[in-house]
């Protein structure tokens, strides 16, 4: 339980998820008395404190306590945040003052049981100010962040709970638990250490008041993102501008224009990265500088301005860091990880970059000789990019990205490709479950059956863009799963694809499909977790693991029987015809040197913000950036960092902070495994199941390379990302 409160309370939900929820459990009596772990089974005890009349008042009736938001109101979060934080205080209180020597059960297992009423109104709290904010929602979300925080130091730096975690981390190999329960103690004993429970009282108070400003200003960082994505948004004043969009782009301009406020003009929404779908396909140069523009300088100057914010949180860090007897935050925050130190990402980066760039300089030679073919006269910028890269890839492949999207409709790629998949592999199938009730009309409700029928999960899919929405993709959850309390996992995904008009199907491009089956790979992560202990369940992994799972699932989406399935024309059912198959497969590692550069450009700017010590402050954003890039031999004009510094949610109020680098470690070891697969037979149940036994169903229980062992049988190796990136 203890975890997951710490990832709520600095900074909302993550952009995969991983906060637990467990069932509620009665406020703690003194320890004389009982103990929190002796607490009744949650479910049949009422909170106190707290109105009945309040939806969290006891865990939902409904199937898995899935959230029942018939009955949830704005005003209900406040009260039971504030209740719960004090009730899950007092269980905390009681199990570092028990009188009786630490145990796992009285230590350990109390905690994992303590704070229900917190984690279940934490959980939908969170989950609807990143999918369905409101002003209040966004209001009470900056009022709680710093009694979150404080709430987490409380318990981080307790030195009688400490002293009881330690206690039993010093004889754990001598009590008689099991794996699990010894890899529990020693996750819980390495979090207290690196919050800083072994420092002196007045370190801890130095500590205790960085936390508070950290956490202030992630919400603000989060909250001045939100305005700014409506604040940028790119108004067109004829339709003559938009030459290249398709129709329906072009009505669902003029319907968010009006929205906004601004009839008879066209709205281009910016999404939260620099490059910009529509870039593709506008035909305008000077409008697709706008829109790059608009992009790319966000967050620079003006009210809401997040330059500033990006500055003191990379202080804040490095300041923490030395505190805690580091040399600056990248080394604390890649220490856990399973690539210990900035120095072995810097090394892995180093040696990909010369040739990522020599494939970058080939692929803008051919862009810039297409820009003269067609008879411009002018030097490559990062906003001629996408459109001419497009005109390059329809000569070298005879491939228009407009003819696929007939066969990319949303419905079928979700329920034919993606749930198809998971079906084939792993034997699960989705069924609808519109009797659940959702927060917004856009959600969908299902369940996951397992082959034999077992029901093993609810799935929530948020698909579709919307205003009070953040940017990007992600996983997250309302209960996740623990054998301990006996929950099984309510998980969501989401997204933010551009939604047709209704009455009009909506097609997908293929990045999306390939994002879809993404975060179903976080989805089946958490919703596959077979663990006793909350704290280790389903994707609460290192950050560099983490995305392992989600990128494996990824290379599904190009399968051939898997596209056979989903890959159908809307109207007529019929199969991407064969040529269009096998030139859509060869264009795979095409502007692989653009997508590989502008993601490790943002990695190496994210690890250099946090490799600064404490005292090194960096006001100057742009051009602290642009020094970061020079220094790894990344700064290619045409080719930026896929997010720069002020709006980059992952590294600054996210939680990858100097663990961007990630994505690229765990694809290391996801192409390995997707390489490793096909030669043990493919789309097969058999491989599937020990993937999912080993991998899926194992969390946080067993150490990741442990896990990785177990599938592959070895570690893995460089071979299949290269070739993945079509860098080999």
């Amino acid at each position: 339980m203890h975890k997951s409160l710490i990832a709520l309370a600095v900074g909302s939900a993550l952009l995969l998820g991983g906060c637990k929820s467990e069932q509620p459990a009665k406020e703690a009596a003194p320890a004389s008395q009982t103990s929190a772990a002796e607490a009744a089974p949650a479910a049949a005890v009422a909170t106190e404190g707290l109105s009945q009349d309040n939806p969290f008042f006891a865990a939902s009736t409904l199937q898995y306590q899935a959230p029942d938001f018939t009955k949830i109101k704005s005003e209900h979060f406040e009260p039971a945040l504030m209740q719960g934080l004090k009730e899950h205080k007092a269980e905390i209180e009681a199990i570092a003052n028990n009188a009786d020597a630490p145990t796992f059960d009285n230590t350990i297992v109390a905690m994992e049981k303590a704070g229900a009423l917190l984690t279940r109104t934490s959980k939908v709290f969170y989950n609807l100010t990143g999918t369905d904010s409101t002003p209040e929602l966004r209001a009470l979300q900056g009022k709680m962040a710093p009694l979150m925080s404080a709430h987490s130091d409380d318990i981080n730096l307790n030195p009688k709970l400490f002293a009881r975690i330690e206690a039993l981390y010093n004889s754990r190999d001598t009590l008689g638990l099991t794996k699990e329960e010894v890899r529990l103690i020693e996750v819980y004993q390495q979090q207290f250490v690196m919050a800083g429970a072994k420092l002196t009282d007045e370190q801890k108070q130095k500590i205790r008041t960085l936390n508070e400003e950290h956490s202030k200003l992630t919400d603000e960082f989060q909250q001045r993102l939100l305005r700014l994505t409506k604040e940028i948004a790119v108004v067109v004043d004829s339709k003559e501008q938009l030459a290249g969009l398709s129709d329906t782009q072009i009505r669902m301009a003029a319907d968010d224009a009006k929205a906004a406020g601004h009839e008879g003009k066209y709205l281009l929404s910016i999404t939260n990265t620099t490059r910009q779908p529509v870039l593709s396909q506008l035909e305008n140069r000077e409008l697709r500088q706008r829109v790059w523009e608009a992009s790319a300088n966000r967050g620079q100057s003006g009210e809401n301005e997040t330059a500033s914010l990006v500055s003191r949180l990379a202080q804040l860090r490095a300041e923490r860091a030395a505190l805690l007897g580091f040399d600056n935050w990248a080394t604390y925050r890649l220490g856990p990880q399973m690539a210990g130190n900035p120095e072995a990402v810097y090394k892995l980066f180093g040696t990909m970059v010369p040739k990522v760039v020599e494939n970058t300089k080939k692929e803008a030679a051919d862009i810039q000789a297409m820009i003269k073919k067609t008879g411009g006269d002018f030097e490559l910028k990062p906003w001629d990019w996408e459109f001419y890269a497009e005109k390059v890839r329809q000569e070298k492949f005879s491939l228009d990205e407009a003819s696929l999207k007939p066969y990319f409709e949303f419905n079928r790629v979700l329920e034919d490709g993606v749930f198809y998949t998971i079906k084939e592999l792993y034997g699960v199938t989705m069924k609808p479950r519109p009797d659940l009730p959702v927060y917004h009309p856009d959600v969908k409700a299902y369940e996951m059956f397992d082959e034999d029928g077992t029901s093993m999960a609810i799935f929530y899919a948020d698909y579709f863009a919307r205003e009070g929405k953040r940017g990007g993709a992600w996983k997250s959850s309302f209960v996740d799963q623990t054998g301990l309390l006996g929950n099984k996992p309510v998980v969501l995904n989401v997204m933010n694809i551009k939604k047709a008009p209704d009455g009009e199907p909506t097609f997908v491009s293929y990045d999306e499909v390939t994002t879809m089956f993404h975060e179903m790979g976080h989805g089946t992560h958490g919703m596959f977790s077979k663990v006793k202990y909350p704290t280790l369940a389903g994707t609460k992994v290192s950050r560099d693991f983490v995305e392992f799972p989600s990128t494996f699932e990824e290379d599904w989406a190009a399968h051939p029987k898997v596209l056979a399935n989903y890959a159908r024309h809307y109207q007529t059912g019929e199969a991407l015809p064969q040529d269009l198959l096998d030139k859509l497969l060869k264009s795979r590692s095409f502007n692989q040197g653009f997508d590989t550069l502008e993601y490790m450009s943002a990695a190496l700017v994210d690890l250099e913000w946090h490799s600064l010590k404490a005292g090194e402050e960096q006001k100057n954003v742009v051009e602290f950036e642009a020094a970061a890039l020079k220094k790894h031999g990344v700064d290619i004009e045409a080719v930026p960092p896929r997010y720069r510094s002020t709006y980059f949610a992952h590294a600054f109020p996210g939680g990858y902070s100097a663990s961007y680098y990630a994505y690229m470690w765990s694809e290391i070891l996801a192409a390995d495994a997707f390489a490793y697969v096909q030669t043990q037979g493919g789309l097969s149940r058999e491989i599937g199941m020990k993937y999912r036994k080993t991998i899926r169903e194992v969390g946080n229980s067993v150490p990741p390379m442990e896990a990785y062992k177990n599938f592959r049988g070895q570690e893995p190796t460089t071979d299949g990302l290269l070739e993945r990136r079509g860098l080999k």
